[in-house]
């Protein structure tokens, strides 16, 4: 008897132990709806830039509405200070620093129908129509708006490739739909248009333009719920006959005899191959018209994506947190039809490709922290991202620097997508031809272009010979290191010799007399005058930034920066200086990029976002502790001004999210990230299927911002960083916080970042 009670007491143990394992299990799995935390129009004040509208994931789609172009801080298409909107667009960007895109307008008109648009002034005459933010909904996957002026009311979601629209007239009769295909945003100028009408309820077309993408192309088919009952062609504002037209500004007004419901629906496929293929892309991913079943989908795809990570913080951090999630998926956007089928860089047409072709590639900023962050979350993707990468070498003979719709920008200095491609192998995503992508590496690191022929020479790049000299300079040594560890690798150790020499060449660029970062002319000395405050834009020696920002960019190489200062006391309290000194030069012109502000340090602005990590190299992680606490505080808000600077495609919210978990990655391309401060009580990353990796922290709070002492899967963990093996091994990271700096915790140098 006694011996059957004790058998039923173990085998209950037995199965409340695998019960609890059950449910940890399934914890780690269930699908909260953290879209509830999104809000798109954080950001869409200010410099903030980012794209406000309806898109999934990654999509080649970003259909939303477009204001009065009003300067600068509309190069998306939309600002939260606007109250006007001229209709609906099908492609944006976000964050960015320069205006393109915004293709393919649609507006749903009540009444007359002009062929111009309205002024800011003037609403009346001009096509468009004031809104109320109190009338504007706006999620992840879905966007709605009341048009004042018509009394309509305008409902948008997508997939991948296609825009739905849902718009609710006032009335049965005299409704309209313009299409406009005359203008995008800031720099973006049309080429050459064509609208075609093939039957009762479906347009076909294209619009080639000219601007920040020098020759782009796309193609689209519109599909309305409801027969066109008749149909006026306009070149700009020139009558057109017939039920085609082809002309460098074309329009189409739609009329619609009766509505059923007061509704018309509408669907516009895009393509970079062919109108053929934007109706085929309709059927793929939208082939009925179930408006509201296309928004749970859209919906549940931003979920699946925002699930990656799941954290617990206070609610203002849980909104900043996945709102940042959120904006981290925009770009790159899918570049290819559902066949396949995408537009080179060469303008050829390649059919059917086995991999997903991305474009929209803000490197300079992104390779930093969003790539890394991407080798954490979007596993599956960083092949094709390669994969992409390696296509356009082929197809222009070089890297992309800044790629968009098929179009080299070159904007911005250095060639970054070295960076990207060097982390992805070393992280072990090989699944593309390596030789190649090394050989595009090389390739990319051998050219002439902007100063690099100093570079091949062992050289510094004169000042007096280019502007820009030492922000050229020192993102080329962070490429060269990359091609260094990429070489070391494949054991070509020729190869890793050479591009080490270049990657050190940054320390000539150090005065050890100013200790800064300096131009230095063709004679050998450095350029005067020289005041370190001074950030002239593209007139000087550095990059959207001055001495004082610049002199910290060697991720690649903190310890040899300290060494160049002499010693580490010297080091950190010139990095003291940094973030106290908040002096101006009187009078000079500053680049708008420069903002968020702490002394010379700008969080607004991409180079600087690893400074802050650079005190745990000199033994003091507290300072990078407090700092972090800081920018939170002051820099990232749940209001539409919550961004400091441009969102960047990612890169301002790709910070945000590795700090809040309580690290960064300072190196881009090395697989250490370094502890900083969390801002969540715990984090949990979705590596893939029953492989998550939690970061817990102990009596986290306002006041105990200090860790104190951390443990790895159970065990004392010393370190002042973790690596990328140990995430994508899964465990659980315990960093237990205080109010007051450890004394211990990361200060011996063996356990300061590698």
């Amino acid at each position: 008897m006694i011996k059957t009670y004790k058998s039923i007491v173990f085998s209950i143990i037995i199965i409340f132990n695998l019960s609890v394992k059950a449910q940890k299990k399934n914890a780690k799995q269930n699908t909260v709806d953290y879209t509830q935390y999104v809000d798109p129009l954080i950001g869409s004040a200010g410099h903030g830039h980012v794209f406000v509208g309806a898109n999934v994931p990654f999509g080649a789609v970003q259909l939303g509405p477009i204001n009065i172009f009003e300067g600068w801080d509309w190069c998306s298409g939309y600002n939260y200070a606007s109250n006007t909107i001229l209709g609906f667009t099908h492609t944006h960007l976000s964050g960015t620093g320069i205006g393109d895109l915004n293709d393919i307008l649609l507006l749903p008109v009540s009444g007359k129908v002009p062929l111009f648009k309205g002024t800011k002034e003037d609403m009346v005459n001009g096509y468009g129509s004031y809104f109320s933010h109190e009338n504007e909904i706006s999620k992840p996957g879905y966007y709605s708006v009341l048009l004042d002026k018509y009394k309509i009311k305008a409902e948008l979601t997508a997939s991948e490739r296609v825009g739905f629209h849902k718009y609710t007239f006032n009335s049965s009769t005299d409704n309209h739909v313009l299409l406009d295909l005359a203008d995008g945003v800031g720099w973006d100028k049309p080429v050459k248009t064509f609208i075609k009408k093939i039957n009762e309820t479906t347009l076909v077309g294209y619009r080639f333009s000219a601007g920040w993408a020098a020759d782009q192309r796309i193609y689209f088919a519109i599909e309305f719920s409801e027969p066109i009952s008749s149909l006026a062609l306009y070149d700009d504002k020139t009558s057109a006959k017939g039920n085609e037209g082809e002309g460098l500004k074309m329009k189409a007004v739609l009329d619609f005899t009766s509505l059923k419901n007061k509704q018309v629906l509408v669907k516009v496929g895009i393509s970079p191959v062919s109108y053929e293929n934007a109706s085929a892309n309709i059927k793929a991913e939208i082939p009925n018209w179930d408006f509201d079943q296309t928004v749970k989908t859209a919906t549940s795809k931003w979920n699946k994506e925002l699930n990656k990570i799941q954290i617990k913080a206070n609610d203002k951090t849980m909104k900043v947190f996945y709102t940042s999630l959120y904006h981290t998926m925009f770009a790159p956007s899918i570049f290819n039809d559902a066949n396949g089928d995408y537009l080179g860089t060469d303008k050829k047409v390649y059919k059917k490709a086995n991999f997903t072709n991305y474009t929209t590639f803000s490197l300079w900023d992104t390779y930093r922290g969003l790539h890394p962050l991407y080798t954490i979350t979007q596993p599956e993707k960083i092949n094709d991202i390669v994969k992409s990468f390696l296509a356009i070498y082929e197809q222009q003979g070089r890297l992309p620097v800044w790629h968009l719709m098929g179009n080299e920008t070159n904007t911005m200095n250095g060639n970054h997508s070295i960076a990207v491609i060097a982390d992805a192998y070393l992280k072990g995503y090989r699944n593309y031809d390596t030789t190649l992508a090394y050989e595009a590496i090389k390739k990319t690191a051998m050219q002439t272009r902007d100063g690099m022929d100093y570079v091949q020479k062992l050289e510094y790049i004169p000042a007096d010979k280019m502007l820009e000299s030492v922000g050229n300079a020192l993102e080329y040594a962070i490429d060269d290191y990359c091609v260094a560890q990429m070489a070391k690798s494949l054991n070509k150790t020729e190869d890793y010799n050479y591009f080490t020499k270049r990657a050190n060449l940054y320390k000539l660029y150090f005065d050890k007399e100013t200790t800064f970062m300096r131009g230095k002319l063709t004679d050998g000395n450095w350029r005067t005058p020289f005041n370190p405050l001074s950030s002239a834009h593209r007139k000087d020696d550095y990059v959207e930034g001055n001495a004082w920002q610049y002199t910290w960019l060697v991720p690649q190489d903190p310890y040899g920066l300290i060494d160049l200062f002499g010693s580490e006391k010297k080091f950190v309290d010139k990095l003291d200086s940094l973030f106290l000194l908040t002096e101006k030069v009187e009078g000079e012109e500053v680049s708008p990029d420069i903002s968020g502000l702490i002394g010379q340090y700008a969080q607004g602005n991409e180079p600087n976002h690893h400074i802050p990590y650079l005190y745990a190299y000199a033994g003091q992680p507290w300072k990078t502790a407090k700092l972090i606490r800081e920018i939170d505080d002051k820099f990232y808000s749940v209001k539409p001004d919550g961004l400091c600077g441009n969102e960047d495609l990612g890169q301002m919210s790709a910070w945000y999210i590795l700090s809040s978990m309580g690290f960064y990655a300072v190196n881009p391309a090395n697989g250490v990230y370094v502890l900083g401060s969390p801002l969540v009580n715990s984090a949990t990353i979705h590596y893939k299927k029953d492989v998550s990796f939690t970061i817990n922290a102990i009596d986290n709070s306002a006041t105990n911002i200090y860790i104190q002492k951390a443990e790895y899967n159970g065990k004392p963990y010393a370190k002042s960083y973790i690596t990328h093996d140990m995430i994508v091994k899964g465990g659980e990271l315990k960093l237990y916080m205080g109010s007051k700096p450890s004394s211990t915790f990361g200060v011996k140098k063996e356990d300061r970042p590698i």
